[in-house]
């Protein structure tokens, strides 16, 4: 019995690796625009003379359009901590790369900040670097690394 040639190709695409099915190439991380950080991120924050595989704390944010400043996104945070979890708002950017984003728990005051990059393996959905207490805060927190993973679905 000879198959349809429809029949054949889709055969053939669904045996394909997922890597070859997609049709957008990765962004290069000074590409990276704010929108792309629209979506879910897995968070995970550890003391800089510890190991990522032992966090201390782990969490996700949201991340939405910036109601206020376009460019900008603005967002959830909700992560564990000792004692308690906590919840804060965020609010930042992605420029050339670089991630930068406040952190506030009451909306008004900073209580921290974070500063990355967009790592070149990850394909726009990964971001590392350090997030240290705001000038001025009251936090008696350490200044931690962090990564963030977009969740899988969120493109």
């Amino acid at each position: 019995m000879k198959l349809p040639t429809f029949t054949l190709l889709m055969a053939s695409a669904l045996a394909m690796p997922l890597q070859a099915q997609q049709a957008n190439p990765c962004t290069a991380p000074a590409d990276l625009a704010p929108a792309q950080l629209y979506g879910l991120w897995q968070l995970s924050l550890w003391p800089q003379d510890g190991q990522e595989s032992s966090p201390a704390s782990t969490g996700a944010l949201l991340f939405e359009r910036h109601p206020e400043y376009p460019g900008s996104v603005r967002g959830n945070l909700k992560r564990s901590s000792p004692g308690n979890d906590r919840a804060a708002l965020v609010s930042g950017d992605v420029t050339s790369g670089e991630f930068n984003l406040d952190e506030s728990a009451d909306g008004v005051a900073m209580d921290a900040v974070w500063e990355g990059n967009v790592t070149p393996s990850g394909c726009g959905q990964e971001l590392r670097g350090i997030r240290r207490p705001a000038q001025g805060s009251k936090s008696e927190e350490p200044v931690m690394n962090f990564v963030l993973k977009k969740t899988p679905g969120w493109r």
